[in-house]
């Protein structure tokens, strides 16, 4: 049973995601806040298994909301819902530690699955997305060079072939592709991610995207 939160201001849009939620046989609602202030007590209250967490809120924004649960250490994973899917507070919500996003008018099913995927502990944006999220708000992006500013120790405990598929996991590569392109098992695949994400400290694969970046392992296009 995967348990959720809703966290949204408009009420309409409680009500459609709490119908849909509550139409599902192994989905539980623990309940509905209203700002990122409510949303941050009723995690560390209920330890939902997934937030859906709005962004533009009053007093406390699901992007601050979002970081102070990442930061309080809880099991709970946020899923940022967002108007637009290249919304630069979407990205915000990434960098805070958000497990993915959605848009609101994406399908029922679409969402159910992200929900079922984040509680899973995989990341509900696809590759290519993320790289278009990336991109398009590049500016974001630290300044400067790992030559410059030295190397990151994040980066220290990996071994070559762990470097390498970090590389090619923030150029949009899936698991398969990598596999094929590398002559690997999908499975050895696997491990080398989840050794990355131990390793590293990342929390899954959108957040080892954002890392590629900052350490420049991967530039945008």
């Amino acid at each position: 049973m995967t348990t959720v939160l809703i966290v949204d201001d408009q009420p309409m849009q409680r009500f459609g995601f709490r119908m849909l939620l509550e139409s599902q046989d192994d989905m539980e609602l623990l309940g509905e806040a209203s700002n990122g202030i409510e949303a941050v007590r009723m995690v560390s209250q209920l330890h939902p298994d997934v937030v859906l967490m709005d962004i533009r809120m009053p007093g406390l924004d699901g992007i601050e909301a979002t970081r102070r649960i990442v930061a309080a250490g809880d099991r709970t994973r946020v899923l940022i819902l967002t108007t637009f899917d290249l919304d630069e507070y979407a990205y915000a919500g990434l960098r805070a530690g958000a497990s993915g996003f959605l848009v609101k008018d994406a399908l029922p099913e679409d969402l159910l699955s992200g929900i079922r995927a984040v509680a899973s502990g995989d990341a509900v944006v696809a590759p290519s997305l993320t790289r278009r999220l990336l991109d398009a708000f590049a500016e974001h992006l630290p300044t400067g060079t790992t030559e410059t500013a030295g190397p990151d120790t994040r980066l220290a405990t990996l071994t070559e072939r762990e470097r390498e598929i970090l590389t090619v996991i923030g150029q949009g590569w899936t698991n398969t592709e990598i596999a094929e392109r590398l002559h690997l098992a999908e499975s050895t695949v696997k491990t080398h991610v989840g050794r990355i994400l131990a390793k590293t400290g990342t929390r899954d694969r959108v957040q080892a995207v954002i890392l590629a970046y900052d350490t420049r392992l991967v530039s945008p296009s």
